[in-house]
């Protein structure tokens, strides 16, 4: 094994902020639909909004980090060894076998793992922020602000909040899980705290797909993954 600074202060401070922020937004969402009570409706109300301003705010410095930085590419989508990514988490881990793909600085994650976080920061996350938005402004009857929208109703936009909430939930879920799939139970989690991972240093060859050589032939690719 050899240590490897992975994880940037900033993105550490990004992801921690991030998820007290959407557990937070959860707990005061799901009171003000009514699944429980515990700040109660009104205080619900008046802390979610707040929440969610803290989260827009992050946001905005999480998307100037990332460009900056030049960390969005790690998100881009790609279909190489997603598959074997996906056997692994469903078989090959409960056998020991080798990680089909190799962490490192420039690489932080997985092929599934940039598929579900694409869609989470593409998809997901700007819906959720759009409809909490429109429901921020909205335009009630019995309001007369000038920062509001006039629109029929909240129906589809209510409908496209909570989806977007119980999308948010499984991916909690299904992230607390996978934290503990590193090499030891807490090694992920670690990670995230320290910022150093412990990575294997050995590695094996496999042939990928044949990619165009210069003279025309195909030739097979090679790439280092982790044992």
């Amino acid at each position: 094994m050899k240590t490897e600074y992975i994880y940037h202060r900033f993105e550490r401070f990004w992801h921690w902020m991030q998820a007290a922020l959407i557990i937070f937004l959860g707990v005061t969402g799901f009171e003000i639909h009514g699944s429980f009570t515990f700040f109660g409706y009104e205080q619900a109300v008046e802390y979610h909004d707040i929440a969610a301003w803290g989260f827009i705010i992050l946001i905005a410095f999480a998307i100037f980090w990332h460009v900056t930085k030049g960390e969005w590419r790690q998100y881009l989508p790609t279909w190489r060894n997603l598959k074997a990514q996906a056997d692994y988490y469903v078989f090959g881990m409960f056998r020991n076998a080798p990680h089909p793909t190799k962490k490192t600085v420039i690489s932080k994650l997985n092929p599934l793992q940039k598929l579900v976080y694409a869609g989470l920061k593409v998809l997901i996350i700007p819906t959720m922020v759009f409809t909490g938005l429109v429901y921020m402004f909205y335009r009630y009857p019995q309001r007369n602000e000038v920062l509001s929208l006039n629109i029929s109703g909240l129906q589809t936009v209510a409908m496209l909040h909570t989806i977007g909430a119980f999308l948010l939930v499984s991916f909690f879920v299904a992230h607390l899980y996978l934290i503990t799939t590193g090499h030891t139970v807490t090694s992920n989690l670690r990670a995230m705290i320290t910022g150093y991972e412990d990575l294997p240093d050995e590695s094996i060859t496999v042939v990928n797909e044949p990619v165009p050589a210069i003279s025309g032939e195909a030739v097979p690719e090679t790439k280092e993954v982790a044992q």
